[in-house]
Protein backbone atom coordinates (compact mmCIF):
# COMPACT_ATOMS: atom_id res chain seq x y z
CA UNK A 1 0.00 0.00 0.00
CA UNK A 2 2.76 2.42 0.77
CA UNK A 3 3.79 1.68 -2.88
CA UNK A 4 0.55 2.32 -4.24
CA UNK A 5 1.02 5.65 -2.26
CA UNK A 6 3.91 6.71 -3.73
CA UNK A 7 3.22 5.44 -7.50
CA UNK A 8 -0.26 7.68 -6.90
CA UNK A 9 1.70 10.57 -5.81
CA UNK A 10 4.51 10.56 -8.26
CA UNK A 11 1.76 10.45 -10.71
CA UNK A 12 -0.61 13.38 -10.22
CA UNK A 13 3.42 15.66 -9.73
CA UNK A 14 3.81 14.07 -13.35
CA UNK A 15 1.79 16.99 -15.31
CA UNK A 16 3.65 19.78 -15.96
CA UNK A 17 2.24 23.26 -13.72
CA UNK A 18 0.04 23.13 -10.75
CA UNK A 19 -2.56 24.03 -9.19
CA UNK A 20 -1.30 28.17 -8.78
CA UNK A 21 -1.10 27.86 -12.74
CA UNK A 22 -4.44 27.10 -13.08
CA UNK A 23 -5.89 29.63 -10.57
CA UNK A 24 -3.57 32.21 -12.28
CA UNK A 25 -4.92 31.26 -15.73
CA UNK A 26 -8.46 31.42 -14.34
CA UNK A 27 -8.50 34.08 -11.85
CA UNK A 28 -7.12 36.78 -14.58
CA UNK A 29 -5.25 38.61 -12.09
CA UNK A 30 -2.51 38.16 -9.24
CA UNK A 31 -4.04 35.41 -6.31
CA UNK A 32 -3.25 35.76 -2.68
CA UNK A 33 -3.99 33.19 -0.18
CA UNK A 34 -5.69 33.86 2.94
CA UNK A 35 -6.13 31.76 6.15
CA UNK A 36 -4.31 28.30 6.64
CA UNK A 37 -4.16 24.96 5.01
CA UNK A 38 -5.68 23.56 7.79
CA UNK A 39 -8.43 26.18 8.73
CA UNK A 40 -9.57 26.06 4.64
CA UNK A 41 -9.16 29.93 4.31
CA UNK A 42 -9.70 31.11 0.41
CA UNK A 43 -7.56 32.57 -2.28
CA UNK A 44 -9.03 36.17 -3.68
CA UNK A 45 -8.02 37.72 -7.07
CA UNK A 46 -7.57 40.96 -7.72
CA UNK A 47 -6.99 43.06 -10.57
CA UNK A 48 -3.56 43.23 -11.46
CA UNK A 49 -1.27 41.28 -13.23
CA UNK A 50 0.23 38.27 -11.25
CA UNK A 51 3.43 38.57 -10.78
CA UNK A 52 6.34 35.63 -10.66
CA UNK A 53 6.91 36.63 -7.26
CA UNK A 54 3.13 36.30 -5.93
CA UNK A 55 3.18 32.87 -7.55
CA UNK A 56 6.07 31.69 -5.83
CA UNK A 57 4.69 33.24 -2.50
CA UNK A 58 1.71 31.79 -3.06
CA UNK A 59 3.25 28.36 -3.72
CA UNK A 60 5.11 28.98 -0.28
CA UNK A 61 1.83 29.55 1.50
CA UNK A 62 0.19 26.46 -0.18
CA UNK A 63 3.08 23.85 0.66
CA UNK A 64 3.61 23.58 -3.15
CA UNK A 65 6.86 24.80 -3.00
CA UNK A 66 8.74 22.15 -1.07
CA UNK A 67 10.27 19.19 -2.40
CA UNK A 68 8.49 16.58 -3.80
CA UNK A 69 9.72 13.69 -1.53
CA UNK A 70 8.82 16.11 1.34
CA UNK A 71 5.18 16.94 0.15
CA UNK A 72 4.97 13.16 -0.30
CA UNK A 73 5.90 12.59 3.08
CA UNK A 74 3.56 15.22 4.57
CA UNK A 75 0.76 14.12 3.14
CA UNK A 76 0.92 10.14 3.58
CA UNK A 77 2.10 11.14 7.93
CA UNK A 78 -0.90 12.93 7.81
CA UNK A 79 -2.95 10.49 6.44
CA UNK A 80 -1.37 7.77 8.65
CA UNK A 81 -1.16 9.43 12.07
CA UNK A 82 -3.78 11.92 11.46
CA UNK A 83 -6.33 10.21 9.46
CA UNK A 84 -6.18 13.87 7.25
CA UNK A 85 -7.10 13.54 3.52
CA UNK A 86 -5.60 16.97 3.61
CA UNK A 87 -7.91 19.74 1.68
CA UNK A 88 -8.96 20.03 -2.06
CA UNK A 89 -8.15 23.30 -3.94
CA UNK A 90 -11.62 23.78 -5.81
CA UNK A 91 -12.29 26.26 -8.76
CA UNK A 92 -12.51 30.07 -7.61
CA UNK A 93 -9.87 29.46 -4.58
CA UNK A 94 -11.86 27.91 -2.28
CA UNK A 95 -10.51 24.96 0.13
CA UNK A 96 -12.83 22.25 1.09
CA UNK A 97 -12.04 19.11 3.43
CA UNK A 98 -10.90 16.46 0.52
CA UNK A 99 -12.03 13.60 3.40
CA UNK A 100 -15.58 15.31 3.42
CA UNK A 101 -15.94 15.53 -0.59
CA UNK A 102 -14.89 11.85 -0.89
CA UNK A 103 -17.10 10.44 1.92
CA UNK A 104 -20.27 12.85 -0.16
CA UNK A 105 -19.29 10.47 -3.35
CA UNK A 106 -18.61 7.21 -1.88
CA UNK A 107 -22.01 5.90 -1.18
CA UNK A 108 -23.14 6.28 -4.66
CA UNK A 109 -19.89 4.72 -6.02
CA UNK A 110 -20.13 1.87 -3.60
CA UNK A 111 -24.08 1.57 -4.68
CA UNK A 112 -23.09 1.49 -8.85
CA UNK A 113 -20.41 -0.50 -8.38
CA UNK A 114 -21.94 -3.39 -5.64
CA UNK A 115 -25.00 -3.23 -8.23
CA UNK A 116 -23.41 -3.80 -11.66
CA UNK A 117 -21.34 -6.54 -10.28
CA UNK A 118 -24.26 -8.04 -9.23
CA UNK A 119 -25.80 -7.71 -12.94
CA UNK A 120 -22.59 -8.87 -14.33
CA UNK A 121 -22.48 -11.81 -12.51
CA UNK A 122 -26.11 -12.66 -12.33
CA UNK A 123 -26.16 -12.52 -16.24
CA UNK A 124 -22.65 -13.82 -17.23
CA UNK A 125 -22.25 -17.14 -15.13
CA UNK A 126 -25.58 -18.80 -16.16
CA UNK A 127 -25.24 -17.35 -19.97
CA UNK A 128 -21.43 -18.95 -20.12
CA UNK A 129 -22.87 -22.10 -18.88
CA UNK A 130 -25.28 -22.49 -21.78
CA UNK A 131 -23.42 -21.40 -24.05
CA UNK A 132 -20.81 -23.89 -22.93
CA UNK A 133 -23.51 -26.71 -22.60
CA UNK A 134 -25.38 -26.12 -26.40
CA UNK A 135 -22.31 -25.21 -28.18
CA UNK A 136 -22.81 -23.95 -31.47
CA UNK A 137 -26.06 -23.86 -31.27
CA UNK A 138 -28.50 -21.08 -32.43
CA UNK A 139 -28.46 -19.53 -28.74
CA UNK A 140 -24.81 -19.76 -28.23
CA UNK A 141 -24.44 -17.87 -31.41
CA UNK A 142 -26.88 -15.12 -30.53
CA UNK A 143 -24.91 -14.63 -27.08
CA UNK A 144 -21.65 -14.94 -28.73
CA UNK A 145 -22.60 -11.77 -31.15
CA UNK A 146 -24.30 -9.67 -28.31
CA UNK A 147 -20.90 -10.82 -26.69
CA UNK A 148 -18.58 -8.78 -28.79
CA UNK A 149 -21.15 -6.33 -29.62
CA UNK A 150 -21.10 -5.58 -25.97
CA UNK A 151 -17.21 -5.50 -25.49
CA UNK A 152 -16.71 -3.59 -29.06
CA UNK A 153 -19.39 -0.74 -28.30
CA UNK A 154 -18.23 2.51 -25.88
CA UNK A 155 -20.03 2.93 -22.71
CA UNK A 156 -21.09 6.23 -22.88
CA UNK A 157 -22.57 5.39 -26.25
CA UNK A 158 -25.01 3.49 -24.61
CA UNK A 159 -25.71 5.64 -21.84
CA UNK A 160 -26.40 8.33 -24.40
CA UNK A 161 -28.60 5.76 -26.71
CA UNK A 162 -30.61 4.85 -23.43
CA UNK A 163 -31.14 7.98 -21.73
CA UNK A 164 -32.58 9.27 -25.46
CA UNK A 165 -34.95 6.32 -25.70
CA UNK A 166 -35.69 6.16 -22.10
CA UNK A 167 -36.52 9.78 -22.38
CA UNK A 168 -38.52 9.74 -25.69
CA UNK A 169 -40.65 6.69 -25.55
CA UNK A 170 -40.96 6.69 -21.35
CA UNK A 171 -40.69 9.70 -20.47
CA UNK A 172 -37.96 8.64 -17.92
CA UNK A 173 -35.02 10.81 -16.89
CA UNK A 174 -31.72 9.09 -15.83
CA UNK A 175 -28.85 11.42 -13.84
CA UNK A 176 -29.65 11.19 -10.04
CA UNK A 177 -29.90 8.12 -7.71
CA UNK A 178 -33.19 9.10 -6.56
CA UNK A 179 -36.59 10.84 -7.38
CA UNK A 180 -37.26 14.46 -6.16
CA UNK A 181 -39.21 13.00 -2.81
CA UNK A 182 -37.18 10.63 -1.92
CA UNK A 183 -33.79 12.98 -2.30
CA UNK A 184 -34.00 14.14 0.89
CA UNK A 185 -36.05 11.58 2.68
CA UNK A 186 -35.00 9.48 5.61
CA UNK A 187 -34.09 5.69 4.48
CA UNK A 188 -37.41 3.61 3.66
CA UNK A 189 -37.89 0.20 1.89
CA UNK A 190 -39.59 2.90 -1.16
CA UNK A 191 -36.63 5.08 -1.17
CA UNK A 192 -34.41 1.65 -1.18
CA UNK A 193 -36.78 0.51 -4.59
CA UNK A 194 -36.22 3.80 -5.69
CA UNK A 195 -32.46 3.87 -5.80
CA UNK A 196 -32.74 0.02 -7.76
CA UNK A 197 -34.49 1.89 -10.25
CA UNK A 198 -32.08 4.94 -10.98
CA UNK A 199 -29.08 2.47 -10.92
CA UNK A 200 -30.59 0.02 -13.05
CA UNK A 201 -29.54 1.68 -16.41
CA UNK A 202 -25.83 2.79 -15.38
CA UNK A 203 -25.60 -0.89 -13.66
CA UNK A 204 -26.37 -2.89 -17.29
CA UNK A 205 -24.63 0.21 -19.28
CA UNK A 206 -21.29 0.04 -17.53
CA UNK A 207 -21.88 -3.59 -17.03
CA UNK A 208 -22.09 -4.27 -20.63
CA UNK A 209 -18.57 -4.85 -21.42
CA UNK A 210 -17.66 -6.70 -17.78
CA UNK A 211 -20.68 -9.24 -18.74
CA UNK A 212 -19.63 -9.94 -22.48
CA UNK A 213 -15.83 -10.47 -21.42
CA UNK A 214 -16.69 -12.61 -18.38
CA UNK A 215 -19.67 -14.95 -20.62
CA UNK A 216 -16.26 -15.35 -23.05
CA UNK A 217 -14.02 -16.55 -19.92
CA UNK A 218 -16.85 -19.28 -18.62
CA UNK A 219 -17.72 -20.60 -21.61
CA UNK A 220 -14.08 -21.22 -23.05
CA UNK A 221 -13.23 -22.37 -19.71
CA UNK A 222 -16.62 -24.67 -19.17
CA UNK A 223 -15.98 -26.36 -22.70
CA UNK A 224 -12.13 -27.38 -21.78
CA UNK A 225 -13.70 -28.96 -18.56
CA UNK A 226 -16.23 -30.50 -20.27
CA UNK A 227 -13.98 -32.76 -22.39
CA UNK A 228 -12.30 -33.97 -19.46
CA UNK A 229 -12.70 -37.46 -18.36
CA UNK A 230 -14.17 -37.22 -14.76
CA UNK A 231 -17.22 -35.35 -16.92
CA UNK A 232 -17.72 -38.04 -19.56
CA UNK A 233 -17.41 -40.80 -16.85
CA UNK A 234 -20.28 -39.05 -15.30
CA UNK A 235 -22.72 -38.81 -17.99
CA UNK A 236 -21.78 -42.11 -19.17
CA UNK A 237 -22.75 -43.52 -15.65
CA UNK A 238 -26.09 -41.68 -15.91
CA UNK A 239 -25.52 -38.96 -13.81
CA UNK A 240 -28.31 -36.09 -14.60
CA UNK A 241 -26.02 -33.13 -17.36
CA UNK A 242 -26.58 -30.30 -15.11
CA UNK A 243 -25.56 -32.07 -12.04
CA UNK A 244 -22.25 -32.91 -13.59
CA UNK A 245 -22.00 -29.74 -14.94
CA UNK A 246 -22.78 -27.54 -12.06
CA UNK A 247 -20.58 -29.92 -9.19
CA UNK A 248 -17.58 -30.04 -10.65
CA UNK A 249 -16.76 -27.84 -13.75
CA UNK A 250 -18.67 -24.79 -12.85
CA UNK A 251 -16.66 -25.23 -10.09
CA UNK A 252 -13.39 -24.95 -11.78
CA UNK A 253 -14.28 -22.62 -14.47
CA UNK A 254 -14.99 -20.09 -12.21
CA UNK A 255 -12.08 -19.39 -10.76
CA UNK A 256 -11.12 -16.67 -13.12
CA UNK A 257 -14.00 -14.97 -11.48
CA UNK A 258 -13.21 -14.99 -8.37
CA UNK A 259 -9.41 -14.16 -8.93
CA UNK A 260 -10.66 -10.64 -10.96
CA UNK A 261 -12.86 -9.48 -7.94
CA UNK A 262 -9.33 -7.45 -6.93
CA UNK A 263 -9.35 -5.67 -10.17
CA UNK A 264 -12.80 -5.09 -11.50
CA UNK A 265 -14.07 -3.16 -8.32
CA UNK A 266 -11.31 -0.41 -9.10
CA UNK A 267 -11.75 -0.81 -12.70
CA UNK A 268 -15.82 -0.39 -12.16
CA UNK A 269 -15.07 2.73 -10.36
CA UNK A 270 -12.55 4.23 -12.67
CA UNK A 271 -14.52 3.03 -15.91
CA UNK A 272 -17.44 5.26 -14.25
CA UNK A 273 -15.65 8.37 -15.38
CA UNK A 274 -17.31 9.05 -18.64
CA UNK A 275 -20.45 7.11 -17.76
CA UNK A 276 -20.82 9.76 -14.56
CA UNK A 277 -20.20 12.71 -16.45
CA UNK A 278 -22.87 11.56 -19.26
CA UNK A 279 -25.20 10.58 -16.65
CA UNK A 280 -24.67 13.36 -13.80
CA UNK A 281 -23.65 10.08 -11.30
CA UNK A 282 -22.32 11.58 -8.04
CA UNK A 283 -19.43 9.00 -8.05
CA UNK A 284 -15.77 9.10 -7.19
CA UNK A 285 -14.94 8.70 -10.80
CA UNK A 286 -15.69 12.26 -11.53
CA UNK A 287 -15.17 13.63 -8.86
CA UNK A 288 -11.17 12.30 -9.82
CA UNK A 289 -12.04 13.94 -13.30
CA UNK A 290 -13.04 17.14 -11.82
CA UNK A 291 -9.64 17.21 -9.70
CA UNK A 292 -7.27 16.29 -12.57
CA UNK A 293 -8.75 19.22 -14.74
CA UNK A 294 -7.76 21.69 -11.98
CA UNK A 295 -4.79 19.96 -10.95
CA UNK A 296 -6.02 19.48 -7.63
CA UNK A 297 -3.15 16.83 -6.62
CA UNK A 298 -4.02 16.38 -2.87
CA UNK A 299 -7.51 15.41 -4.08
CA UNK A 300 -7.09 13.41 -6.99
CA UNK A 301 -3.88 11.80 -5.08
CA UNK A 302 -6.29 10.26 -1.91
CA UNK A 303 -8.77 8.91 -4.65
CA UNK A 304 -5.77 7.03 -6.87
CA UNK A 305 -4.41 6.10 -3.29
CA UNK A 306 -7.94 4.87 -2.18
CA UNK A 307 -8.36 2.60 -5.70
CA UNK A 308 -4.37 1.28 -4.97
CA UNK A 309 -6.08 -0.01 -1.43
CA UNK A 310 -9.07 -1.21 -2.62
CA UNK A 311 -6.63 -3.15 -5.30
CA UNK A 312 -4.89 -4.57 -2.74
CA UNK A 313 -7.73 -5.89 -0.25
CA UNK A 314 -9.37 -6.90 -2.79
CA UNK A 315 -6.78 -9.18 -4.29
CA UNK A 316 -6.29 -10.50 -0.83
CA UNK A 317 -9.99 -11.44 -1.11
CA UNK A 318 -9.98 -13.15 -4.09
CA UNK A 319 -7.13 -15.08 -2.67
CA UNK A 320 -8.89 -16.45 0.35
CA UNK A 321 -12.30 -17.07 -2.07
CA UNK A 322 -10.41 -18.95 -4.48
CA UNK A 323 -9.24 -21.59 -1.38
CA UNK A 324 -12.55 -21.87 -0.31
CA UNK A 325 -13.73 -22.30 -4.17
CA UNK A 326 -11.13 -24.71 -5.48
CA UNK A 327 -9.96 -26.99 -2.57
CA UNK A 328 -6.64 -27.91 -5.10
CA UNK A 329 -5.70 -24.47 -4.18
CA UNK A 330 -4.49 -25.42 -0.40
CA UNK A 331 -2.67 -27.98 -1.68
CA UNK A 332 0.16 -25.27 -3.40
Amino acid sequence: MLSVSFVAFITMQAPAGDYVDYLTRHCGGQASFAGSQGSHGNISCSANIPTPEAQALLREELGLAKPMIVRYFDWIYSIIFKFDLGYSLRPGGVFEDAGDMILEHIPATIYLTLFTLLITWTLAIPIGIYSAVRQHTIGDYIFTFLGFTGIAVPDFLLALVAMYLLYTYFDYSVGTLHSGEYEFAPWSFGKVIDMLEHLLVPALVLGTSGTAALIRVMRNNLLDELNKPYVVTGLSKGVPIWKVVLKYPVRVAINPYVSSIGFIIPALISGSVILSVVMGLPTLGLLLLGAMQIQDVWLAGDIILILGIMTVVGTLISDILLMVVDPRIRMT
